[in-house]
């Protein structure tokens, strides 16, 4: 069953065009990837899915209903979660607070403990540091606790840039291993934009092709 259908999405920064007309389908619990270079506009689409930037034109839908203007936190509250590039976590704020910012956008706050735990059971490596601030985690530390914050959100769909950007080999696949697994221990489908296409079509049931503002495969 379709979970997000973006359909002619364009997007601009100020005169500068940056997507063309693009296209793509998610189904509930998939996981699919966008591939490309630097400068194809996988970013920005990105952005505009989770209602950071607005379109110039197309539209975005969610279980058939059109999203495409609604902004950040109404998308969170949705379930559309984006993780961004660089992981921008709060390096002066605690592991724990860091994962409760995740769930700003919630209504349910009396399950936001619940989910707490359950995230340090899950990432255990969070649990040994909850009373570290984010600054003092290593670079693979630091994008486990981004991805853990995203699902505080309880997505229905995380979208994820460049996750594997700076890692160690050994943290990119435990990156991998996290990926893989979100749509069977948290329910939640994933669209992935990385430049490591090994990763990418490793985890990847449905790929895309990014170049120059538009999908080209």
């Amino acid at each position: 069953m379709t979970l997000l259908q973006v359909a002619d999405i364009a997007t601009a920064y100020g005169a500068i065009k940056v997507n063309r007309r693009v296209s793509l389908d998610i189904d509930e619990r998939e996981i699919a990837t966008i591939l490309g270079p630097n400068g194809a506009g996988k970013t920005t689409l990105l952005r505009a899915i989770a209602g950071l930037i607005r379109p110039q034109a197309g539209s975005i839908l969610l279980d058939a209903k059109v999203v495409a203007r609604s902004p950040a936190d109404r998308m969170a509250q949705l379930g559309v979660v984006m993780v961004p590039e660089g992981r921008r976590i709060f390096a002066a704020m605690t592991v724990r607070d860091n994962l409760r910012l995740g769930a700003y956008a919630r209504i349910d706050r009396d399950m936001v403990a619940a989910d707490l735990e359950r995230m340090e059971t899950y990432f255990s490596v969070l649990a040994a540091k909850r009373h570290a601030k984010g600054g003092e985690l290593s670079g693979g530390q630091q994008q486990m606790l981004a991805i853990a914050r995203g699902l505080m959100a309880r997505p229905r769909i995380l979208l994820l840039d460049e996750p594997s950007l700076g890692l160690s080999p050994l943290m990119v696949a435990e990156v991998r291993s996290v990926i893989a697994d979100v749509r069977q221990s948290f329910g939640a489908a994933v669209l992935l934009v990385e430049q490591n296409a090994g990763l990418a079509l490793a985890v990847a049931e449905r790929g895309y092709l990014m170049h120059s503002g538009e999908i080209v495969a």
